[in-house]
């Protein structure tokens, strides 16, 4: 016998990428977790027909001559297979698109690449190749993709994703279908965890960075209680979230965390409670324990494992060109001409900020031929200004809150440095090429 399995508690991109792994290995038959993650049960009950799946307890006895893994390379997220394979002396090939999570057999073949979804590694073999698939199966890789890469909007996304996608559309992927299985929160339980959750959140700053914590006791575990974090991050305007959940029933605790910064790898974190998953996107299971114990470490943990989050002084220009009070408008309109920037700063003789002026300020000024008046005169006096220690949440907010564009970063009254919209951009997209 040949197979093919995936990790515990199944999502859409697991099940995407059996869906698609069959057509290269149509002799392989999928065995399912026990668990199937809440967020891709409505897909599993429309469509278990097509995947024929064996269970684990149906290995025991056979003969299993090679196994095909996807979407994980970490044993002790496939053990429930294992446990009823006896002296397995096979070939294993693993399709994953993790970074290592600790490889679990020396002899396997390992084809692993970056993308934003494991679905994708396996949709370009089958692009590679040549092959054309179901619109069923399409549909249910089309959802795989669409979940691990947030709709295309996390910035682990690649070519490679988009690529795929538009090869399963052609395929008759139903995108109505997607949207479908992608609706976050559906049930009422869903819906009362999300509220409760809400009105215990704690909001704090770690080393600069802006992170929600929040604890909730519940008396057994739910399905979706991922879906609702994801829900809630999606709403709170936070660079990380961790949520406890303390089951009384089991006492046992269920940790989930969601990032949206590489700075925050919320994979790493977890893995110091034994748990793992993406680098922003991670859960955590941990037993014999008070949750209070566990926020406790999970805050110490925070503070010894984070780096400082970026600061203005990180990015600001130290060299700042400025117009000066003596100056007319006209001399200040040829001055940032010859510059090639929009607006500068006015300082006094002694070098403080006294104003900011812009190409819009003269051009009041010579709609009134007032081109010899002193830039004093039309100068804007409310200067929006930060220091070199605020951090770049604090830049974003200055910048787009008051509609700016340059920010001016001062001690005291001197200015020792300048943040422009440009820069901000130029660091947020720098940072999504980064984690590609």
């Amino acid at each position: 016998m040949k197979i093919i399995i995936g990790h515990a508690n199944m999502d859409l991109d697991c099940f995407g990428s059996i869906a698609l792994v069959k057509y290269i290995y149509p002799d392989h038959q999928p065995v399912k977790s026990q668990l199937v993650h809440p967020s891709a049960r409505k897909l599993y009950n429309l469509y278990q027909y097509r995947f024929n799946f064996l269970s684990p307890k149906d290995l025991k006895g056979e003969k299993i001559e090679q196994i095909v893994v996807v979407d994980t390379n970490a044993q002790n997220r496939v053990k429930e297979f294992f446990k009823y394979i006896e002296d397995f002396e096979g070939e294993i090939e693993v399709w994953d698109h993790h970074p290592s999570e600790g490889r679990f057999f020396e002899q396997a073949t390992y084809i692993s690449k970056p993308y934003g979804a494991n679905t994708t590694l396996i949709g370009m073999e089958l692009i590679k190749r040549g092959i054309k698939i179901e619109p069923e199966d399409a549909t249910i890789a089309l959802s795989g993709i669409y979940a691990d890469t947030g709709g295309f909007l996390y910035e682990n996304v690649t070519n490679e994703d988009f690529k795929v996608a538009s090869y399963l559309i052609e395929n008759g992927a139903s995108i109505p279908l997607v949207r479908e299985f992608l609706k976050i929160l559906t049930e009422k339980r869903q819906i009362s965890l999300f509220h409760d959750i809400l009105n215990r959140l704690t909001y704090k700053y770690v080393k600069g960075h802006f992170i929600i914590l929040s604890y909730i006791e519940i008396e057994e575990q739910v399905g979706g209680m991922a879906a609702v974090i994801e829900k809630i991050f999606e709403v709170e305007r936070a660079e990380a979230i961790f949520c406890v959940f303390h089951v009384n029933k089991k006492k046992q605790n269920v940790v989930i965390a969601r990032s949206n910064t590489d700075s925050i790898n919320v994979n790493e974190l977890l893995q110091q409670f034994n748990g793992g998953g993406h680098i922003r996107a991670a859960s955590a299971l941990v037993k014999n324990q008070s949750g209070m114990m566990v926020i406790a470490e999970l805050e110490e943990c925070l503070e010894n494992s984070l780096k400082p989050a970026l600061m203005a002084s990180d990015i600001m220009e130290d060299h700042v060109e400025v117009i000066k009070e003596s100056m007319s408008l006209l001399e200040a309109s040829t001055f940032l001409e010859e510059i090639g920037h929009t607006g500068a700063p006015v300082v006094s003789g002694k070098g403080e900020l006294t104003g900011f002026m812009t190409l819009r300020d003269i051009m009041k000024g010579r709609k009134n031929d007032q081109m010899q008046s002193s830039v004093t005169g039309y100068m804007s006096k409310n200067v929006i200004t930060g220091t070199r220690d605020i951090t770049i949440r604090d830049v974003e907010e200055l910048l787009f809150e008051h509609n700016i564009g340059h920010l001016p970063i001062v001690q005291g009254r001197a200015i020792i440095g300048m943040i422009t919209r440009t820069d901000y951009l130029r660091l947020v997209g720098k940072s999504g090429q980064d984690s590609e």
